[in-house]
């Protein structure tokens, strides 16, 4: 004997809603691993992460902050008006990085205290400026 043909469409739609749900739920647990903010120097240096840990830091590089050392090592400072931290970074910078200008470092604190970044992105449009650092932005313009 066949169930009635309401019980059919009620397990047909138990069944797609729970696909849907089982779909919307790993999508969302992707998303989130992929998903990266960065940190602004005040919140490290109130709750510095351990050494080793991949994060992404971001602010203002400081004026007068840029060193280049041996080779394509560049060291520089990087602020959000609270504080400051120094970066360490080999490699090729992106054409828009300068002092003033946002930028996020990806990398990690070594055991000894210093970040080291292994990407530096450098902010690309001139209006855009993150929610974090807009009133840094209108201090350092004003000076």
């Amino acid at each position: 004997m066949r169930p009635p043909r309401r019980n059919r469409r009620i397990m047909t739609a138990l069944v797609v809603l729970i696909l849907a749900g089982g779909a919307t739920a790993l999508s969302l647990i992707a998303l989130r691993e992929n998903v990266s903010f960065f940190r602004l120097p005040s919140e490290i240096a109130e709750t510095p992460p351990p050494p080793g840990e991949r994060i992404r830091v971001g602010g203002l590089v400081e004026a007068g902050s840029v060193r280049y050392g041996e080779g394509a090592e560049v060291l520089f400072s990087i602020t959000d008006g609270a504080s400051s931290m120094e970066i360490s970074y080999v490699g090729v910078l992106p054409s828009l990085f300068r002092e003033g200008q946002g930028v996020i470092a990806e990398g990690s604190f070594a055991s000894t205290g210093g970040f080291h970044a292994g990407r530096v992105l450098a902010k690309h449009d001139e209006d855009y400026t993150p929610r974090e650092l807009e009133g840094v932005v209108q201090n350092t313009t004003s000076s």
